[in-house]
């Protein structure tokens, strides 16, 4: 098969890393597989053309990313367009999509399954036509990323410490806006500090991720109005993996929804897979069941759909 490789020098753990000797392995790997494999290092703002000249080019095969979520994201969103398979080398912060697929965090062993893995379609969601494959989010988490862009740092563990900080400002002054909620169950009317809209529901883990990604559902949590104090809780339930158990949170599992932000002000944010992103006041959000053709590990297979208990398509009023 022949496989494009494109790798993001300034995302993730790969700035701070020799990535032209990740690329040399890489090509190695890819040959011992029984495929070829054409490595290209670009820099942040060289990502989208890259991308769009490997999903445009007929010679590729398939593509494989490196680099931060963001970086993958945009990779999902134009291996969904091309129909080409993607393989997502787990070289960012938290690599959700990636810990999603079970990857390993190994970057050769992520190489390694990669070039021997299974090709299988999975689901991929879109936020008004754009795609993401981990989650869109309005209110505390675009506020903690806001934060964060705004902060220097060099590293991964820069990165992780820079999260921290922006967690203890949000907490300053949790936003609080209003919304309406329009899915399968009906419309709900709710004033809430956080919305959080995943591609598939998530796990029970300290760093959710999808739990499957078969299911042809959205997960949707929402984070009642909240205090200093219980914004402080329920950082500390998500650090323990008790996050569920807030009496704070809600959630649903939908394949479709749409948000009306009926006070939204010029300048709010959302956030779509770790990137800021302008918000609309309207925004349909729905699951594409298999869209997304990807390499998985051999042992790693989609499971069948799982239901979560006490989880159902309508909101609390």
């Amino acid at each position: 098969m022949q496989i494009r490789a494109i790798f993001n020098r300034d995302g993730g753990t790969l700035r701070t890393m020799d990535v032209e000797a990740l690329c040399a392995r890489a090509v190695d790997i890819f040959e011992a597989g029984g495929h070829k494999l054409d490595c290209r290092i670009v820099s942040r703002d060289e990502v989208e053309a890259t991308l769009t000249e490997a999903g445009n080019d007929p010679k590729v095969e398939a593509i494989v990313i490196g680099g931060g979520d963001g970086t993958v994201s945009a990779a999902a969103a134009q291996a969904f367009k091309s129909g080409k398979p993607l393989g997502v080398l787990p070289a960012g912060t938290m690599n959700l999509f990636a810990r999603a697929l079970g990857m390993p965090l190994d970057l050769d062993a992520a190489l390694a399954a990669i070039a021997g893995g299974t090709i299988e379609q999975v689901d991929i969601a879109t936020a008004n036509g754009r795609p993401f494959v981990h989650q869109f989010g309005v209110g505390i988490h675009a506020r903690l990323v806001r934060i964060r862009d705004g902060m220097v740092y060099r590293s991964r563990v820069g990165k992780m410490m820079a999260s921290l900080r922006s967690v203890a400002a949000a907490a300053v002054n949790p936003p609080r806006f209003e919304v309406e909620l329009n899915g399968p169950g009906g419309k709900v009317k709710r004033t809430v500090s956080g919305i959080a809209v995943s591609n598939n529901p998530l796990d029970d883990s300290s760093v959710p991720v999808a739990r499957t990604l078969d299911s042809g559902r959205l997960g949707v949590y929402l984070a009642d109005q909240l205090t200093t104090a219980e914004l402080a809780g329920l950082v500390m339930d998500l650090a323990t993996a008790r996050w569920r158990t807030n009496a704070l949170v809600s959630e649903a599992e939908v394949p479709r929804l749409h948000l009306h932000f009926p006070r939204r002000r010029r300048g709010n944010h959302a956030v779509i897979d770790g990137e800021l992103i302008s918000l609309d006041q309207h925004v349909e959000l729905e699951v594409r069941p298999g869209g997304l053709a990807v390499f998985r590990p051999r042992e790693q297979k989609v499971g069948a759909s799982e239901k979560n208990v006490g989880t159902n398509s309508r909101f609390r009023s």
